[in-house]
C-alpha cells in the first residue's frame, strides 16, 4: 500500500473510531478487563444457544476472539468500535479492539457481537505477530451465516478463521468485517 493511501487509511479509521466513541459515549472505554471476561463469557453462550455449530467449531478451534458488543454509527462516513477477548479453552489470554472505517449511502446505528474462531496456527500466529489483523489481508476468515452453518461439520473446516455476527440491534443497512482491524490492548 502506497504512503498516501496508508495515510486516508488511517484517518479513516480515526474518523470511525472517534465516531463509535461518540455513539458509546464513553463506555466502550470504561469496560474493565472483568466486564469483558463477563460479557464475552455470555456473548459466547448466546452464541452457542443461537447456532450450535458455534460450539462444534469451539472445540476445533485453536483459540477464539469474542468482542460482546460493538457499536456502528454512520451518515455517509462510518465507523464501528467494540473490545473483546482472546480465549484459549476457557481462559482469557488477551485483549483487543476492533475498529473499522466505511464510506457511502449509509445512515444509521446499531450494536453486534461477533465471535472469531482461530483454526490454524498461521492464523494464532498472525493475530500475535501483526501489528493489527485487518480482515481481507493475511488468514482467510469466512463470515458465517445461516445457510453456510448448516453444511459445516468438523471435517469440513479449512479455512483459517471462521466468524460468526450475533446479537443485532438497531438501524444499518448491511453489515460486514471486511476492513476491520484487529488489534491487542492492555486492559
Amino acid at each position: 500500500m502506497n504512503s498516501s493511501r496508508r495515510d486516508i487509511h488511517k484517518m479513516l479509521l480515526t474518523v470511525a473510531a472517534t465516531i463509535a466513541m461518540g455513539a458509546l459515549g464513553g463506555q466502550a472505554l470504561a469496560a474493565s478487563a472483568e466486564d469483558l471476561d463477563r460479557d464475552s463469557a455470555q456473548a459466547l453462550q448466546t452464541l452457542y444457544k443461537k447456532n450450535p455449530t458455534a460450539e462444534t467449531i469451539a472445540k476445533k478451534a485453536h483459540a477464539i476472539l469474542v468482542f460482546p458488543k460493538v457499536i456502528k454509527a454512520g451518515l455517509v462516513f462510518g465507523g464501528s468500535y467494540g473490545e473483546g477477548v482472546l480465549l484459549h479453552g476457557a481462559k482469557v489470554t488477551e485483549y483487543y479492539n476492533t475498529v473499522s472505517a466505511s464510506w457511502g449511502w449509509q445512515v444509521g446505528a446499531e450494536s453486534y457481537a461477533y465471535v472469531v474462531f482461530l483454526m490454524s496456527d498461521k492464523a494464532e500466529a498472525y493475530l500475535a505477530k501483526s501489528n493489527g489483523w485487518e480482515f481481507g489481508v493475511g488468514p482467510t476468515v469466512v463470515a458465517v451465516n445461516e445457510g453456510i452453518a448448516k453444511n459445516l461439520s468438523t471435517s469440513t473446516l479449512k479455512d483459517d478463521a471462521y466468524a460468526f455476527i450475533t446479537d443485532q440491534e438497531g438501524l444499518m443497512a448491511s453489515l460486514s468485517l471486511e476492513g476491520t482491524k484487529i488489534t491487542r490492548i492492555k486492559r
